[in-house]
C-alpha cells in the first residue's frame, strides 16, 4: 500500500525505460539493440528484488475461491459475486471500464477483510503492495471546507499511480464518513473511456466499502419504523430478518433482492459520500455487494479461525464464551450480533 503524495516509484521509472527499449529495438543499428536488451535485462533482474507491476498477473480463480469459503462466514451472496466478478474481469484482455465494487453492511460482517483477500489475489504482497491504494475517508479527507482540494489531489493520484501501473487497485474505506462530491472527482476514470489524456484505466479495480454501525440508541423496531440511522445497513438486515421470520434460509437470499434496492437507498442516503454520486446515476458502480448481519454459529467460526490463526488449539469451551459474551438483536429473537466478529480478537485476548 503506498502513501499518499508518492505518485511514480523506482518500480514506474525501469517499467518507462524498458519500455522506451522495446520501442527502440528496431533494424536501426546492431548497438541500439544491444543497449536496449541491456535495459530490458537490468529491468527484469531489478524485479527479482523490488516489486514491479505485472503485465497482467493471473487470477488464480481457485485459490480465490477457496480462500472465500476458508476465512469468509455467512456471506454467501459476497462470496459468489466477488469471485465472479474479478474472474470475468481478469479474463477479458480489453475491459470496457474499470472493476467497481460497492461494498455494504455492518461492522464486522468482513467487508475490509474480503478487501483484503481480493488485493492479495490481484498484487502478491496484498495491502503492503506498491499497487494498492488504501483511502480513509477520516484521514485522507477530514475537513469539509476543502473538498475542491481533495478531488484536485485524488484525481491526480490516480492518473500517476495508474499511468505507472495499469492493474492499480484503489480501496475507499469508511464512505458513510466521506464527504458528498469528493469521489464524484474519480467519475471520468470510471467511465467507458477508452482512454483519458493517455491513460487507460480500464484494467484498475475500484472497491467502496460502507461499515455502516447498528444505532443501539434507537433500538432495532424503531430504527425500521422511523427513519434509518444508515441506508445500506438496515436495508440488509431488514431483508435477512424477513427471511428469517418467514423460515427461509438466509442463503435463500439472492442478490436481486437487494442490490436494486440497495443502490437506491445509498443514492437517496445524506450520511453517504455516495449521496446523489454521479457514479450511481451514470451505473459506473458494477455490483453492490450486501454483507448480511452474522448470526450465533457465524461468530463462534469467527472465534475458532482466530484461535488457527494463533496457533493454538480450538477449544469449544473457548469458543462458546466468547460467542455468549457478544449482544445479540433485534431485543426479542436476539438473532444477530451487533458488532459482527469484530470483537473477536479483543475478546480473545482478555481470556
Amino acid at each position: 500500500m503506498r502513501p499518499a503524495g508518492r505518485l511514480v516509484s523506482g518500480a514506474a521509472l525501469w517499467l518507462l525505460l524498458a519500455a522506451r527499449a522495446v520501442a527502440a529495438i528496431e533494424p536501426i543499428s546492431m548497438a541500439i539493440s544491444i543497449g536496449a536488451a541491456s535495459i530490458i535485462t537490468g529491468y527484469f533482474s531489478y524485479c527479482r528484488f523490488a516489486e514491479c507491476c505485472p503485465k497482467q498477473r493471473p487470477l488464480n480463480a481457485t485459490a480465490l475461491q477457496l480462500a472465500l469459503e476458508e476465512k469468509l462466514f455467512g456471506q454467501h451472496l459476497a462470496a459468489e459475486v466477488i469471485l465472479k466478478a474479478l474472474t470475468s474481469f481478469r479474463n477479458n484482455d480489453r475491459p470496457k471500464k474499470p472493476l467497481t465494487l460497492s461494498l455494504h453492511g455492518w461492522a464486522g460482517t468482513g467487508k475490509n477483510f474480503v478487501s483484503q483477500i481480493v488485493a492479495e489475489h490481484l498484487h502478491a504482497k496484498g495491502l503492503k503492495s506498491n499497487f494498492v491504494h488504501l483511502f480513509v475517508s477520516t484521514l485522507h479527507f477530514p475537513h469539509e471546507q476543502q473538498i475542491t482540494l481533495y478531488q484536485d489531489q485524488l484525481r491526480k493520484w490516480i492518473r500517476g499511480n495508474v499511468s505507472a501501473c495499469a492493474s492499480s487497485v484503489f480501496i475507499f474505506d469508511e464512505m458513510d464518513k466521506l464527504h458528498p462530491g469528493v469521489i464524484d472527482a474519480i467519475k471520468p476514470f470510471l467511465d467507458y473511456y477508452e482512454q483519458l489524456e493517455g491513460v487507460s484505466y480500464g484494467k484498475a479495480v475500484f472497491i467502496f466499502l460502507s461499515p455502516e454501525v447498528q444505532s443501539l440508541t434507537c433500538g432495532f423496531h424503531l430504527c425500521f419504523l422511523g427513519k434509518p440511522s444508515n441506508a445500506g445497513g438496515d436495508l440488509i438486515t431488514q431483508t435477512a430478518l424477513e427471511f428469517w421470520r418467514a423460515g427461509r434460509k438466509r442463503e435463500d437470499i439472492q442478490l436481486k433482492d437487494l442490490e436494486p434496492v440497495l443502490s437506491v437507498g445509498v443514492f437517496n442516503n445524506k450520511h453517504s459520500g455516495l449521496w446523489r454520486s454521479g457514479l450511481i446515476d451514470r451505473n459506473l458502480i458494477d455490483y453492490f455487494i450486501p454483507f448480511l448481519p452474522l448470526e450465533y454459529s457465524h461468530v463462534k467460526m469467527c472465534v475458532r479461525a482466530e484461535l488457527r490463526a494463533r496457533g493454538a488449539a480450538v477449544d469449544e469451551d473457548v469458543v462458546t464464551r466468547v460467542a455468549e459474551e457478544m449482544t445479540f438483536f433485534p431485543k426479542d429473537e436476539k438473532i444477530y450480533s451487533d458488532r459482527g466478529c469484530k470483537t473477536v480478537q479483543s475478546r480473545l485476548d482478555i481470556l
